[in-house]
């Protein structure tokens, strides 16, 4: 914990947490994936993050499904021409470690220097089963993220660009300035997150240190047409909800919430929701 009482006191933190859900998962004799390095990445700041939500919260269901869609979105690209990975925000993901990929693929990752330095740091003994490399990058630095797309893209000739986790910290107008950035002819597909207006207001009201030091931002209340009307194609979409249904983690108490009519995911209104997205423009 920090010394505010809080366990988050940086975005960066939500990487830890993220990856204390993954270890859990990957501990079940029935994982939908394995990932050895989650507990190493998670420490005790993330069991920390985790044991201070709300018990409600706590198993992770969102977390869980949202790995296992794009990891299976990944394979489906690779198996599609895919040839480079541009891993936005990237956080603790160890996907170049653990996913069966071409040894040729070029993985990018761009983050913030604190969190790649420590993460870079914390792998050092370990072999990606690609061509890794990170690039520090402040995303929200025009000119920093278009040198990083010039450099990062060059060569690319279908590309998959993963923002994972990211979306719903950035103000409407970044999302907007990253979209026209990623929207290069490089780039084949673009795979995020998407927080609806509910789940904005639980999380910043119920999660420790979120609403004071990594607020929810972006939730738009059209959903899939927001990014839509910013020239993209949805290619598919689901629900968090739904998907852990599917892939049987969500919590007993609420997959009655499953039976209910689905979400519309471009007029989600006020439902605490979320889902993933795979763009193509």
């Amino acid at each position: 914990m920090s010394s505010n009482g809080h366990s988050i006191t940086h975005v960066s933190d939500t990487a830890r947490w993220t990856a204390l859900h993954r270890a859990t998962e990957s501990a079940r004799p029935d994982a939908l994936f394995n990932d050895p390095l989650a507990e190493r990445l998670a420490g005790e700041h993330g069991r920390a993050i985790v044991a201070g939500v709300p018990w409600t919260n706590r198993s992770g269901w969102w977390l869980v499904a949202r790995t296992k869609i794009i990891d299976d979105a990944i394979a489906d690209v690779l198996a599609n021409g895919c040839d480079r990975v541009l891993n936005l925000a990237a956080g603790l993901d160890t996907r170049p470690y653990r996913l069966d990929l071409p040894p040729e693929l070029t993985w990018i990752e761009a983050d913030l220097p604190k969190l790649l330095a420590e993460k870079t740091q914390l792998l050092a003994d370990q072999a990606p089963r690609c061509r890794l490399t990170r690039t520090a990058v402040d995303l929200a630095d025009p000119t920093a993220r278009d040198a990083f797309f010039n450099e990062a893209l060059d060569g690319a000739t279908k590309a998959f660009v993963l923002t994972e986790g990211l979306s719903m910290y950035l103000e409407y107008a970044d999302i907007a300035a990253l979209s026209g950035a990623v929207q290069r002819p490089e780039v084949s597909w673009w795979m995020l997150d998407i927080a609806f207006p509910g789940l904005r207001k639980q999380i910043n009201k119920n999660v420790t240190g979120i609403g004071e030091s990594a607020p929810f931002k972006f939730a738009p209340e059209n959903g899939l047409a927001f990014f839509e009307e910013l020239g993209w194609r949805t290619v598919e979409a689901e629900s968090l909800l739904a998907a852990a249904y599917r892939l049987h983690r969500l919590p007993l108490w609420m997959r009655p919430l499953a039976w209910l009519p689905k979400s519309d995911l471009r007029h989600p209104g006020n439902k605490p929701a979320s889902l993933v997205a795979l763009f193509t423009h």
